[in-house]
């Protein structure tokens, strides 16, 4: 089943968007040193602790890793009713990794990336949407018209781009505003 195509108000996709400069990205510095490691985990896991005490959660095992490839720390957590964490298309899973993100950084002139995860969502997630952009590639190529998909973050568009990147007969392109910015999925001209 494909979730419902989202459409702008008319005013909306008739006002042109100007392109903002993009921002730098911070440098991943790769951590190699025990103790900070040891130190950037236990910042998360001790947040977190607290985040899901507030929330009530009862017993959630928090795991967490290191990846000293890409520099970023992957933290899981096994429990009872985690659906609670992922939310809705896994805006609360994102806003946690966001905060957790937040806690880790402060104060650190190195940027560490952080993931979070349970039960698997993330994969699922990436599964699912890997299927939905191939059924709407194939929606465009047969109907002629373009598609626009429902807002997502730019981790999801990301994962829609790159599953049509190879694509011969369509072309995906982001539009809008955060957080309402958008893939268009159409036919490319030949």
């Amino acid at each position: 089943k494909q979730p419902r195509e989202f459409r702008e108000p008319k005013e909306k996709q008739v006002r042109e968007k100007t392109a903002k400069p993009v921002k730098p990205a911070k440098p991943v510095e790769i951590l190699t040193d025990p103790e900070e490691i040891k130190e950037v985990e236990n910042r998360a896991k001790v947040f977190l602790r607290d985040v899901f005490a507030s929330m009530n959660l009862g017993e959630v095992e928090i795991t967490s890793e290191y990846n000293t490839t890409d520099g970023s720390l992957e933290v899981d957590f096994e429990g009872e009713d985690m659906g609670i964490l992922i939310g809705k298309r896994g805006q609360t899973l994102d806003s946690l990794q966001y905060l957790t993100s937040l806690v880790v950084n402060k104060g650190k002139s190195n940027y560490i990336r952080v993931k979070l995860d349970t039960e698997d969502y993330r994969k699922r997630r990436k599964e699912t949407l890997e299927n939905l952009a191939r059924g709407i590639a194939y929606k465009v190529r047969k109907t002629r018209k373009p598609v626009i998909l429902e807002p997502m973050n730019p981790y999801e568009r990301r994962i829609i781009h790159s599953a049509l990147q190879g694509n011969k007969f369509v072309e995906t392109v982001s539009q809008g505003e955060e957080p309402y910015r958008h893939v268009v999925v159409k036919l490319k001209r030949n």
